[in-house]
């Protein structure tokens, strides 16, 4: 079989197309032949060695990819060959064959196709998890995003739409914020050209943001921040600015509001169960 190869960092033009052997599945794992291998941010970093998983050498890029099961191992049950699959396996997704744990594998929709269902799990399964279990957002409430027409940013603006939040997107172009709309927000903040925090005060007549969905980071971190609710939830999901702010604790205490992080790849291994669930629900949802 083909597979794309890092065997040293650097940029994506370094990367090399090699052969290597099919993999053969070991007791709890299946193959899937790889039809469509999704890339995201953090694959240019892998490569570069600058994320904090680091494979080693060679290895491939592409955390999640879609396709069917062409081998089953040793004590499967519930799976055959020729079902249509999806799979989370953080990196090692670019190669025709890979093989897998049966508990990573998602059955796709008849109605979804494989480059849908590819792409699902890292912004999608991000938001989920960062909405639905450390968030806990309610119909109703308002969620802001930061970084709205990018990959996580429009996932969480999609997700908080579809549990019935009230959705601001906050970006910094025009264009940007037309493609938020599309993918449903309501309201919307250009934090190139307006300040944020007054924004985000009028928007929500003084009361302020009952959930904020930080991609960004750097210098909008605290004037949002400042823009939360009473018993609010700022949730930091990423650091696309650059810079990894640092938040005046007194902030916390005057807001009566929390601070979550959101790791997805942790939840994905302790809670497999709550993942599972979260990526059903998710399929169902694009199926629709």
């Amino acid at each position: 079989m083909k597979a794309l190869l890092c065997d040293h960092y650097g940029s994506a033009e370094e990367l090399a197309i090699r052969d290597l052997p099919d993999p053969i599945p070991g007791p709890g794992e299946v193959v899937i032949a790889v039809k469509v291998a999704a890339l995201n941010f953090f694959d240019t970093l892998i490569i570069q060695g600058r994320y904090q998983t680091k494979p080693a050498f060679p290895f491939s890029p592409s955390a999640e990819c879609a396709g069917t099961i062409s081998a089953v191992g040793e004590g499967v049950t519930g799976w055959q060959v020729g079902e249509r699959v999806a799979a989370w396996l953080g990196y090692g997704a670019a190669r025709e064959k890979v093989a897998v744990s049966a508990d990573q594998l998602i059955r796709i929709p008849e109605r979804l196709d494989d480059a849908q269902a590819a792409g699902l799990f890292v912004t999608y399964g991000t938001a989920m998890h960062g909405l639905i279990q450390r968030a806990g957002l309610k119909a109703g409430e308002t969620l802001a995003v930061l970084g709205a027409s990018g990959g996580a940013g429009l996932a969480a603006v999609e997700i908080g739409a579809l549990l019935d939040a009230h959705v601001i997107a906050c970006a910094s172009s025009a264009d940007k914020l037309a493609l938020a709309r599309e993918h449903g927000a309501q309201e919307e903040i250009d934090y190139a050209r307006d300040d944020i925090r007054a924004e985000l005060k009028k928007l929500t007549e003084g009361r302020g943001v009952d959930v904020l969905y930080d991609t960004v980071g750097g210098e909008l971190a605290e004037p949002a921040l400042r823009s939360m609710a009473w018993e609010g939830r700022y949730l930091v999901v990423g650091f696309a600015g650059g810079e990894i702010p640092k938040i005046p604790l007194n902030l916390l205490l005057l807001k009566g509001c929390d601070l979550r992080g959101v790791f997805w790849g942790q939840f994905v291994a302790r809670d497999p169960a709550g993942h599972r669930r979260n990526m059903e629900r998710l399929l169902d949802w694009a199926a629709g």
